[in-house]
């Protein structure tokens, strides 16, 4: 996952996707914490703020490294019980339950390996330690995918009739009937003993295109510069570049973007060889587990149905107008009378709203108390024990995000603070993950705690929604209210209609692949461009696409995970509803949207949300969606009439 907008970001063999409450008294804090809604800081002051206590600690997981490397080495002992396992499942229920438990036992050992070698590189990649280290985790996590890819065949070879056996005999085993019944589901799609073993091995390999991908655009990638309009040059990285196209210096923009996406047009033909070569390797999968396509195989890894994306995509086809309603009100904020592409990105609003750390997590805390006093109490809990690293440092992993794998320690969210609003948001985002999994891991077995990124991105944006909801409420004017109001329409356009344009471009390239037909650099970059002008309204004056700018597919990284984008439009989709109902004090909608979050990976993730009243395969959520951002826009428009 991205790491903004990711749950977990650390690759687990079983159960691959994602996932008590701690008591504090919460009345007095809500009463303190009223008096610092509208108290901001400056720059200096948030560093002012920082303590070590700010830091995460790795201590709860393992106390020093050595600790880690014998947790390792024991878990490296333990594959060689795991392998006499192989071809005895059917002995009778008690080796199958000595079996699965060690199965369960050895994934969650290495989750937690994984979790503290991940975390620990990301506070600092200078450290050779820390980054050898966690080469040497992803070695394990790969040694015990092939050690235990015998397992689904032989429940598959034992059949679901002994299987409920099985369970019916032994009611230890009922914590793994979701996992096993998944196994049955996948039934014509999972391979024999040797085949699921080859497919492990050469799962080693999947990631080619994207590393190669990362370290070309990350570290070898010839960037320009250009000279700014004020005088001096500025290098056109992927960090320059988000800086400059949000200028208020329309000239800098746009020759920032031009730069930019010239850079990526100069290597269209290797990047289009790269991105059909991922796309070949999920077809080549997909076609191993007999599946008719490649977007079929992926949902299917999760019981998704691929209506969903379907629907998601049509509906936002269908309501284009409100898109192109946004970009002219974009046009009329910013002054311009035609828009350019590179006109997207300058905030609607300016406003320098200053938060300290403290000042953030007190504002974070009072959002969040719709969802009761117990889910407060947890976000207080969580930020009082360093469950977060939030100073920003050299060598610190950029971006932000949280990594929930270790089971019986507690959730870890990496970011940097800086102060600013968007800082705000990310501590509010994160933390809907780091209570999702703190929820789940508190209400379910580890076999069944991690949940799905289909449910996972629904927990932070509803935490953006009850953020924006609570900043709003306490604004002090006019000019405050339309800083958040436009703050919050700039994320649903980038969350829902730019995340589904792109799963709209996935959809069409890889059905491409399966097809067989010719996929290049040039027909990606025609195909993108087609898109592209559609969602912006080129034919009908509302935003002009230059050709350079048809090329920005291959700045875009999320293709190289197939069919993952799809779920950030879906998730603030339902989020939306959710935390509209929860804000409308509906009757029984907090405990349905909880009684989710609790569930974890207990169920197939699309009717988890579907059981708590959201059907993300009908329009309804969608259409929901649209309808606030319509209604944000009459707020903007009529705070603007005012002027």
């Amino acid at each position: 996952m991205p790491r903004r907008s990711a749950a977990v970001t650390i690759a687990i063999p079983v159960d691959a996707d994602f996932p008590t409450l701690m008591r504090i008294p919460f009345r007095l804090v809500a009463i303190l914490l009223a008096s610092l809604v509208a108290v901001h800081a400056s720059a200096a002051d948030v560093a002012d703020t920082f303590t070590p206590a700010d830091n995460f600690d790795l201590a709860d997981l393992y106390p020093t490294p050595a600790a880690w490397d014998a947790d390792a080495q024991k878990l490296e002992s333990q594959f060689a019980a795991l392998a006499a396992c192989k071809g005895h499942l059917g002995d009778g229920v008690a080796r199958f339950r000595d079996c699965i438990d060690l199965r369960y036992a050895l994934h969650k050992r290495y989750n937690r390996l994984a979790v503290y070698s991940g975390e620990a590189l990301a506070a600092d990649t200078s450290v050779a330690e820390a980054i050898a280290r966690d080469q040497r985790a992803d070695l394990l996590g790969s040694a015990l995918g092939e050690a235990d890819a015998f397992f689904d065949p032989e429940v598959l070879a034992l059949g679901k009739a002994r299987i409920d056996g099985y369970l019916a005999a032994d009611t230890a085993l009922a914590i793994y009937r979701f996992p096993l019944d998944e196994v049955l589901r996948r039934a014509p799609h999972t391979l024999d003993a040797e085949g699921e073993s080859l497919v492990a091995a050469f799962g080693a390999m999947s990631d080619t295109g994207r590393n190669a991908y990362s370290i070309f655009t990350n570290a070898e990638m010839p960037w320009p510069a250009i000279r700014l309009a004020g005088g001096g040059d500025a290098k056109v990285d992927q960090v320059g570049y988000e800086t400059l196209r949000e200028s208020p210096v329309r000239d800098d923009r746009k020759r920032a973007m031009d730069a930019f996406f010239g850079a990526y047009k100069g290597f269209e033909r290797s990047f289009g060889v790269l991105l059909s070569g991922q796309a070949r390797q999920a077809m080549a999968f997909a076609k191993a587990r007999r599946y008719a396509d490649s977007i079929t195989a992926t949902l299917d890894e999760r019981g998704i149905p691929v209506a969903v994306v379907d629907t998601l995509i049509a509906e936002t086809d269908a309501n284009l107008a409100t898109l192109h309603r946004y970009f002219r009100l974009r046009a009329r904020m910013l002054g311009v009378t035609e828009m350019h592409y590179y006109d997207i990105y300058p905030p609607l609003v300016k406003g320098d709203y200053r938060y300290t750390l403290p000042q953030a997590k007190a504002l974070v805390l009072d959002a969040v108390a719709p969802l009761g006093p117990g889910y407060v109490e947890a976000v207080r809990r969580g930020f009082a024990s360093r469950w977060m690293d939030a100073p920003p440092r050299p060598h610190k992993e950029t971006g932000a995000h949280m990594a929930g794998a270790a089971y019986d320690v507690h959730p870890y969210v990496l970011m940097s603070f800086t102060g600013n609003y968007e800082s705000l948001t990310t501590i509010a985002h994160e933390w809907g993950h780091a209570m999702h999994t703190s929820l789940a891991a508190g209400a379910q077995p580890f076999a069944t705690s991690r949940y799905a990124i289909f449910v996972a991105e629904i927990a932070s944006t509803f935490n953006e929604a009850l953020l924006l909801d609570r900043m709003l409420k306490a604004a002090k004017g006019d000019d405050e209210r339309l800083f958040y109001l436009g703050s919050a329409l700039e994320n649903l356009r980038a969350t829902f209609f730019r995340q589904a344009m792109f799963a709209e471009f996935e959809r069409a390239f890889h059905a491409k692949v399966d097809r067989g037909e010719p996929v290049t650099g040039e027909s990606l970059t025609r195909a993108y461009c087609d898109i592209l002008k559609r969602y912006h309204g080129d034919a009908e004056g509302v935003v002009h696409i230059d050709d350079v700018d048809c090329v920005e597919w291959a700045y875009i990284p999320h293709f190289y995970g197939a069919f993952y984008v799809y779920q950030y439009a879906t998730s603030v989709a339902a989020s939306s509803l959710f935390a509209e109902r929860v804000l409308a004090n509906q009757p029984g909608a907090r405990d349905r949207y909880l009684a989710m979050l609790r569930a974890g990976g207990s169920g197939n993730p699309y009717e988890l949300v579907r059981n708590a009243g959201v059907d993300l395969a009908t329009p309804a959520p969608y259409r929901a969606l649209v309808a606030r951002m319509n209604a944000i826009m009459d707020r903007m428009e009529a705070i603007l009439a005012k002027r």
